[in-house]
């Protein structure tokens, strides 16, 4: 599938040729490893991560009116399109209180860039019209492994990961951004000169492990830190233990707690308790509404005739709309506030149609209903 929007995303420290390597690379022109072979990803528009001092650097060598390597790149490769890429486009990583930083060496620092590296994956990723190209090439090793660590977090099936390298002695000279259509000679620091013409650039893409399905909305949307991130993934791991207070509408999923409507509480503490009274896989014809009916009183207060009439109402079971709408709303409350620590706390099937039932796949042991 083509997409219209194609957006490349660089991180760069002091060294801005990552950007114009990695676009030269994109179109086709670079030296791709055997058996790697891919077509080329022109991008469309540019957004590029750095410091303060990594963008000025960018502003001066890529975009500068009169020599910017960007339009110089552009003219000398013109299958190269115009990709949007201005001043707006530079995003300098910046501290809690919003200042920008100059380079990233404290603990602290690092975990700005972290955050300010999930944000903008947030954001270029919200168009699922739009295809990203990420390049971890540049910056500093953990400016590097951020945005390796978030482009696992936040990918789509159409987005790319890569690292661009150039072979020596044409890596990190000054005057090197891409090899040039007419080849020119450079001058070296010991006196001798070199060839743009023996330059090559290879484009590596990166496979990575897509996780974006399991991810809690809040980081999706940007509103998680890099660190929460981290951490809710961990609680995944931990074993699970589902804790219910009816009394108190209290529901923990390990520590997290979660927050549910009444209706939606009693219907998880229903699933529980029919794991600990030993009942087995349900379906909407073996449900037991009763059952349900006596602990969402203990949830809220119900009055006794309108009990009674419920209970006359159900007497014959549970309605099949009633019963996989609440399954699917329970599913979805889980995902939203867990992310992937909701997998063991969700409702497993078994069977097949027509004749599927439903079941809480977590232990007797690792159930506390109360």
């Amino acid at each position: 599938m083509a997409f219209a929007r194609r957006i490349l995303l660089a991180v760069t420290g002091l060294y801005p040729q990552i950007l114009t390597e990695t676009v030269y690379a994109l179109g086709g022109f670079a030296t791709q490893p055997p058996g790697q072979e891919q077509a080329p990803f022109i991008p469309t528009e540019i957004h590029l991560l750095t410091t303060s001092d990594g963008a000025k650097l960018a502003r001066t060598a890529l975009l500068h009116p009169d020599g910017g390597q960007f339009h110089a790149l552009l003219a000398n490769y013109p299958a190269l399109g115009r990709p949007v890429f201005h001043e707006g486009q530079i995003h300098v990583i910046h501290d809690a209180q919003g200042q920008p930083l100059a380079d990233i060496r404290t603990p602290e620092e690092n975990a700005c860039a972290a955050d300010c590296i999930t944000a903008l994956m947030a954001q270029l990723t919200s168009d699922a019209q739009a295809q990203l190209h990420v390049s971890i090439a540049g910056g500093r090793k953990t400016m590097g492994f951020y945005l390796g660590y978030a482009f696992s977090l936040f990918a789509r099936p159409q987005d790319e990961l890569s690292h661009v390298l150039v072979n020596h002695p044409f890596e990190g000279h000054p005057e090197f951004f891409f090899p040039p259509a007419m080849p020119r000679r450079l001058a070296t620091r010991d006196g001798t000169h070199i060839d743009t013409a023996d330059a090559r650039i290879t484009l590596a893409r990166i496979p990575v492990v897509h996780l974006r399905h399991g991810q809690p909305q809040a980081l999706l949307q940007g509103q998680a830190s890099f660190g929460a991130t981290v951490a809710a993934i961990e609680k995944s791991l931990q074993p699970a233990r589902l804790r219910i207070d009816l009394a108190q509408r209290l529901v923990l999923c390990g520590d997290t707690p979660i927050k549910l409507p009444p209706a939606l509480l009693a219907w998880l503490a229903w699933w529980a308790d029919n794991t600990l009274q030993g009942q087995g896989p349900q379906s909407w014809r073996t449900a037991n509404a009763q059952r349900f009916l006596q602990l969402y009183q203990r949830v809220v207060t119900i009055d006794a005739l309108v009990f009674e009439n419920a209970q006359r109402r159900l007497k014959d079971g549970m309605e099949k709309t009633f019963f996989e709408e609440n399954n699917a709303k329970l599913e979805r409350v889980l995902r939203a506030q867990l992310g992937l620590a909701a997998a063991p706390y969700l409702l497993q099937t078994t069977g097949k149609r027509p004749h599927t039932q439903r079941y809480l796949g977590l232990a007797p042991e690792a159930i506390e209903l109360f």
